[in-house]
């Protein structure tokens, strides 16, 4: 059994579904039923003893420095590519913090703190079974082990969230698989965890963390903002 000791939130994107909202807010600092949703993830890993967490920003990235301030341990790092790049150049910037790491977006709520437990037997991510169709990325698991991933989903696999941990020996690959595919490569418009599940997948051996849908709430568009809180609803048909 290992034990992630830090976390990287990736919080730097525009939030461009959630548009005209956050021209003004970073994505992750909006507010879900009074609290903002990276606080929810922050509060979490510090109730499992996880205090050492990177924060990489990129819009509107002023706007997070009271995390530093009300939150002791707390590091703010920048993405100058996030406006050109996909989500590899925020942990292309992470690079230095992955070895006994957990990996996670600000902009989902953090329904139940266990979900962010340090424990960890290997390296993989957290997921929700499903016997219903999704077009998330949906895992096919054999003997504990990570076999295939749909990027289009389907049916009876498990669900990934986007809740990692990475070992110390994972962790030092993926920073060395993330610096050839961004610096070497130009692999510029991949998500990060393409790396380890496509790029490389022979080189890993990713299990996964099983957790219930209602643990954590992914809110990816403003209409789904509007659903679950209603103090929303001004900005209804205006959408981006």
């Amino acid at each position: 059994m290992e034990y992630v000791r830090r976390a990287i939130i990736m919080a730097a994107g525009t939030g461009s579904r959630m548009m005209p909202l956050t021209a003004n807010i970073p994505k992750p600092l909006v507010s879900v039923m009074g609290k903002p949703m990276i606080e929810t993830a922050i509060q979490g890993l510090r109730q499992n003893g996880i205090n050492e967490v990177y924060i990489v920003t990129g819009h509107l990235r002023e706007q997070f420095g009271y995390l530093e301030e009300k939150y002791p341990g707390v590091s703010l790092l920048y993405n100058p590519y996030y406006r050109e790049t996909n989500n590899i150049s925020s942990l292309y910037a992470a690079r230095n913090y992955i070895e006994n790491a957990m990996i996670l977006d600000g902009d989902q709520m953090i329904n139940n703190k266990l979900v962010l437990s340090p424990e960890t037997e290997k390296s993989g991510y957290n997921c929700v079974w499903t016997d219903v169709e999704t077009k998330e990325w949906l895992l096919t698991v054999e003997n504990g082990i990570v076999t295939k991933c749909s990027r289009s989903g389907g049916t009876a696999g498990w669900q990934l969230y986007s809740i990692s941990r990475w070992t110390k020996e994972d962790g030092r690959k993926l920073r060395r698989h993330l610096e050839i595919e961004f610096e070497q490569k130009n692999h510029k418009q991949i998500y990060w965890d393409d790396v380890a599940l496509f790029c490389y997948p022979e080189e890993y051996r990713l299990g996964i963390k099983p957790m219930r849908a209602q643990d954590v709430t992914e809110i990816d568009s403003l209409e789904e903002l509007i659903r679950i809180d209603k103090t929303y609803e001004k900005y209804a048909g205006n959408a981006v």
